[in-house]
């Protein structure tokens, strides 16, 4: 006769912060003693920083001699002396009332179109691609219905590297795409062009193309042309961006199986229905990390422009620091970690939208996955 067991449940596993500790930091002497060096360089991190910003700073003075006593951290009054121009550059002061509206129209298209549950975003794209870079050029330029004209040598700052970023990941996303099915193109024309025109600017490092752009491209022109600087600046950027954007994205395409192609063909669409509305969606949810990436890396390499005049956050920081008014040991590393924490707000802020459209786009395909199954 054979004997029925009664099902057991298993004992329960000790809970709290001591056991979630003993399992995970000090589960062996080797875990343990990379705990504890871990935590001492920690410590020993904190108590830098905090010691260099706070407890050895300097928060009021008027000059670099306040912030030159020994063993002096940051000069914060140097930074609230010298803020406005680090997000102006030597944009009239009167005047930057203009770029302050510029970035409120700027945010009134992109927030809509970044949050997810805020309707009409097709006309938000055509705000924002289309009636908004007009609407820029004529407030920060001015010369136009009474505005005083502003030329860009005058421009810098943040406004600088907010210009060029967002001008270059707006030419350079479609410009991308172009040129990555270009490289995939059977039309032996289109490759071979695409392809030479993605590996010789791979080739090149951007501060050669920006200086071509900047020092060499007026010696062919005609003597009546005259590009503005920052517009040359702005297309060399724009261009060198597509070609590192073309290969992520080629990426994505490589990924997308053969009998996605084929299905499409077979449902009689034409080929730019087939990479509009196929192909191209799935294989830019693909390759988002390395989109962003390319995108943070754009926003970075912005401060390369100072080679060719433009001052851009890092370009006014490196001029505040050696101003003579404010002259100080720690006055050059409290601009550049200014700058630097700047750069890092908008890079991390990047990335961490990247990360939520990643998984808003993976919890959308799961959902579509098991309608399709229920179906």
């Amino acid at each position: 006769m054979a004997v029925v067991g009664t099902a057991t449940t298993a004992p329960p596993r000790p809970g709290g912060p001591i056991a979630w500790l003993r399992e995970n930091l000090f589960s062996s002497w080797t875990n343990a003693v990379l705990t504890l060096l871990a935590l001492w360089l920690v410590y020993e991190a904190v108590a830098a920083v905090l010691g260099w910003a706070v407890l050895h700073a300097t928060w009021q003075g008027r000059d670099g001699s306040d912030c030159a006593r020994a063993e002096a951290g940051a000069c914060w009054p140097f930074v609230n002396a010298w803020f406005g121009q680090f997000l102006y550059g030597r944009y009239p002061e009167p005047e930057r009332w203009r770029v302050n509206l510029t970035y409120l129209l700027a945010g009134a298209g992109l927030v809509p179109l970044m949050v997810p549950r805020v309707p009409h975003k097709l006309w938000s794209s055509v705000y924002l691609l289309a009636v908004f870079p007009v609407l820029a050029v004529l407030l920060l330029s001015g010369g136009i219905f009474g505005l005083r004209h502003i030329p860009t040598d005058l421009w810098g700052g943040l406004l600088v590297t907010l210009v060029i970023s967002s001008t270059g990941i707006a030419a350079a996303f479609p410009l991308g795409v172009v040129l990555a099915l270009g490289r995939r193109s059977p039309m032996p024309i289109v490759r071979s062009l695409s392809i030479g025109f993605i590996e010789f600017v791979r080739g090149v490092p951007l501060i050669t193309v920006l200086f071509m752009a900047s020092v060499m491209l007026p010696l062919f022109l005609p003597e009546r042309w005259s590009i503005d600087k920052l517009v040359r600046a702005l297309i060399m950027v724009a261009l060198f961006s597509a070609a590192y954007l073309a290969e992520v994205i080629r990426g994505g395409l490589q990924a997308i199986q053969r009998g996605q192609f084929e299905a499409a063909d077979a449902l009689g669409l034409s080929y730019p229905q087939k990479m509009g509305l196929v192909v191209l969606p799935q294989a830019l949810k693909l390759v988002i990390p390395g989109i962003v990436g390319s995108f943070i890396s754009l926003f970075k390499d912005t401060s390369l422009v100072l080679i060719i005049g433009i001052f851009d956050l890092l370009g006014m920081a490196q001029t505040a620091s050696s101003s003579p008014t404010w002259l100080s040991p720690s006055t050059p590393m409290t601009a550049y970690v200014v700058a630097g924490a700047i750069f890092w707000i908008f890079c991390f802020g990047m990335s961490r939208y990247s990360q939520m459209l990643e998984r808003r786009l993976a919890a959308g395909g799961e959902r579509v996955v098991a309608k399709t199954a229920e179906d």
